[in-house]
């Protein structure tokens, strides 16, 4: 098992999470968190958020539900979230599951 590793930058008006580990269950609160006070961080800076996910060695259904949620949150505050780095077997899970058109990457 991989722990869940968040590592954050602020770079030209965008602030940045790279996500390594594991996404699970067991994980999804340390990155609901997290994100969400970015989002609150950007909606005072008037910044964009990036998840970048290419480190991700695993991710479950619980993982792909804190994402949309972020996501729902983020576009409720009008607050421009992407994701970026998607891993081609996550890539093909949000295809599957129809969640590409839903999550913006």
């Amino acid at each position: 098992m991989d722990p869940l590793h968040l590592t954050t930058s602020r770079h030209n008006g965008t602030l940045t999470v790279t996500v390594a580990g594991e996404l699970d269950i067991a994980t999804i609160e340390q990155l609901r968190s997290h994100l969400l006070q970015l989002l609150q961080e950007a909606r005072h800076g008037n910044v964009a958020v990036v998840v970048e996910v290419s480190g991700l060695s695993f991710i479950d259904a619980a993982g792909l539900g804190v994402l949309v949620s972020v996501q729902d949150h983020a576009a409720r505050g009008r607050i421009p979230l992407r994701i970026a780095g998607v891993p081609p077997a996550m890539l093909r899970l949000l295809r599957i599951t129809g969640l590409d058109a839903h999550l913006t990457t």
